[in-house]
């Protein structure tokens, strides 16, 4: 029997995929955050028969939550979501309300967001205060299936790396409360200001992440494992590495993108992990550096590659990694999702596209009209 301080992994013999989408609900006339999820999800309980299991609440009563079943490929787990999808998006219809698709809402107040009931909730709100009610974003969560926990923390630490690369490509919040805020992420910057929230430790051994979690518990900062909210952290229950990095994503070719990278640099890094490898890392003040920069500039960023301090434009890396992995996704069944990758590159990221309609317009109102729009 496990001892009390002791972290049970509950291994996956397959790198399985899981993903979450959060996607904000919005006013069908005045395009302002709509407080529906109570209505919504009345029509849920009654009528989304086999999905309704994967349709979630939120932090929020602006938010719906889309969550996929184990699956083996990003092509499943697009299947998967894209049943769910259909059955808000036609409830969404009938009580005047859009689904949209971003890290932030352009112009949304966050005094006028009510909370969703339920103590754990409740509860955060209550330690965070300011921050806590701050929080209106949204992202898009990725897990990949793990078969021994030694392998965990190896792997975490190394795709570190690979950090402002995902930030980069699904960036999609680069207005908040009415103002440009010169960020392609700001929610990336606002997560971050929870106290358990941001980027992970980096751990040698699953014997320190135990500890960790022993302190955290015992100084009463977190009752439960999940309270811990990094970037990028270890989900034990489920078996799995789960990549919080990404911003909301507006679409589902994009969205199948993001999770093919994602997918494809993890079992790159197992595997080679498995055959011997040192995999490796990058130190944390590096990894903090390149954060920023990501949140900051986006695809323009200039991202720190090495020990070396060595620096290159985020896109000319992403082009070489996204040959490298080709074999991998081949393996995983996923290479056209992986090649959609330079498509978000050439076409511009969602923070692009919006920046560029509010200077064509003007009207913070018609940014979230063309990224609801997105979402077809």
């Amino acid at each position: 029997m496990a001892s009390p301080t002791e972290i049970a992994f509950t291994r996956s013999p397959k790198p399985t995929l899981g993903v979450e989408w959060e996607l904000a609900l919005v006013d069908k006339a005045s395009r302002d955050l709509s407080n529906a999820a109570d209505l919504l999800f009345e029509l849920v309980d009654a009528r989304a028969g086999d999905q309704r299991g994967k349709i979630h609440r939120e932090l929020l009563r602006n938010t719906v939550e889309l969550v996929t079943g184990v699956c083996t490929t990003v092509g499943q787990a697009m299947d998967d979501l894209g049943g769910s999808l259909e059955v808000v998006h036609a409830l969404c219809d009938e009580i005047g309300i859009d689904l949209y698709g971003a890290g932030t809402h352009p112009f949304a107040e966050w005094s006028t967001q009510q909370l969703s009931e339920g103590h754990r909730y409740a509860e955060l709100i209550e330690r965070t205060q300011w921050w806590g009610r701050q929080m209106l974003i949204w992202g898009v969560h990725v897990h990949v299936g793990i078969d021994h926990r030694d392998k965990v923390l190896p792997i975490l630490s190394s795709l570190l790396k690979y950090y402002p690369h995902l930030l980069a490509l699904s960036a999609s919040s680069p207005m908040w409360a009415g103002r440009a805020t010169g960020y392609a992420s700001n929610r990336a910057m606002m997560f971050q200001q929870l106290p358990t929230a941001g980027l992970p430790f980096q751990f040698e051994s699953w014997s320190e992440f135990e500890g960790f979690a022993r302190d955290q518990k015992t100084t009463g900062i977190i009752d439960h494992l999940n309270e811990i909210r990094w970037d990028i952290r270890p989900s034990p229950h489920l078996g799995t590495i789960e990549v919080r990095v990404c911003d909301g994503v507006s679409n589902r070719r994009e969205l199948a993108a993001i999770v093919a990278l994602t997918h494809c640099l993890i079992v790159d890094l197992d595997r080679r992990l498995t055959a011997g490898e040192t995999l490796p890392q990058m130190a944390p003040w590096l990894v903090q550096e390149n954060k920023w920069r990501a949140a900051r500039y986006g695809l323009d960023a200039i991202i720190i590659q090495d020990a070396a301090c060595s620096e290159r434009l985020v896109t000319e890396d992403l082009a070489e990694l996204l040959v490298r992995l080709e074999p991998v996704a081949a393996s995983l069944g996923c290479l056209d999702e992986l090649a959609t990758v330079g498509d978000i590159v050439a076409r511009g990221a969602s923070y692009q596209r919006q920046q560029s309609v509010f200077e064509q317009t003007g009207d913070m109102r018609r940014v979230v009209d063309s990224v609801v729009a997105e979402l077809g």
